[in-house]
């Protein structure tokens, strides 16, 4: 490995790399970490292969860390066996090395909106399993920063689509190469609302197409998610760090230009030599 970073980013995904640009832009040195030891980043970031489950490992690869991030998501089909293990394993190398711990969380551990907005002062009431595996994630981090072991901070977000999206965002794969090719867009249920060339897929075809599919099996008790307003309150992150939620014009020129751009090098004749 490299000279220590100040940063090491456990995950590869969307948010991982929205992590990584952040940093770099502050002119940080950081380390992602994953299985496969390879990502779509810049030639002078490095990336190592390992199991973030295994303690020994990840304390290994954040030695000298100021602070590592948990942007880790594992297969939706998997979530209650490797999701505990995997921030256990970050979490063991913040504290062994003193180093800060920033996570990425979803709402799930909320429950349902029951006509209210979800805000971090709200009491967890997940009626669903990976409702209440996220609730015990999240207690076991904010144990560990109340006990004085590790500092932590938390982000939460709900759903959300961007140029990284891909197969993970209900609004991604699904949606977003079919709006460029002017067909229809499959998606899951987006409320009782009438969309321009969208297809819903209706919860009984679900059911059916989920007594063969895993991963269906586990996005059925989440359905709840689109039966009802669900908005998320982001008004103290906005006055108390500046962030606010991308303009949703330029979030869709955004995603779109990425989309077709990617489909235009999937589609690109080989140039490579006979």
């Amino acid at each position: 490995m490299n000279s220590a970073p100040h940063h090491v980013i456990f995950g590869t995904g969307a948010i991982g790399l929205a992590t990584l640009d952040a940093l770099l832009r502050r002119g940080e040195r950081v380390r992602l970490v994953n299985r496969g030891g390879s990502a779509r980043v810049p030639d002078d970031v490095e990336v190592v292969a390992g199991d973030a489950a295994d303690p020994a490992f990840t304390t290994t690869v954040t030695r000298g860390a100021r602070v590592v991030y948990q942007t880790l998501n594992p297969p939706y089909a998997r979530w209650l066996e490797e999701f505990p293990a995997l921030q256990a394993g970050v979490l063991a190398a913040a504290e062994a090395n003193g180093a800060r711990m920033v996570s990425m969380e979803n709402v799930y551990m909320y429950g349902r909106p029951a006509g209210q907005p979800f805000t971090e002062t709200r009491a967890y009431a997940a009626h669903t399993r990976k409702g209440q595996l996220r609730a015990r994630m999240a207690r076991d981090l904010l144990a560990a920063h109340e006990a004085g072991r590790v500092e932590v901070a938390i982000g939460r977000a709900s759903d959300y689509f961007g140029p990284r999206g891909g197969a993970q965002s209900n609004l991604g794969d699904r949606l977003f190469p079919a709006a460029i090719a002017g067909s229809t867009a499959t998606v899951y249920r987006l409320a009782d609302q009438p969309h321009s060339r969208l297809r819903q897929i209706q919860p009984l075809l679900v059911r059916l197409a989920a007594l063969t599919n895993r991963t269906l099996r586990e996005l059925l008790e989440m359905r709840y998610q689109f039966d009802e307003p669900f908005i998320v309150d982001s008004s103290k992150i906005a006055a108390t760090l500046g962030v606010h939620a991308t303009p949703i014009d330029r979030a869709l020129a955004e995603t779109l230009a990425t989309y077709r751009t990617r489909d235009s090098r999937a589609t690109a004749p080989s140039t490579r030599a006979q």
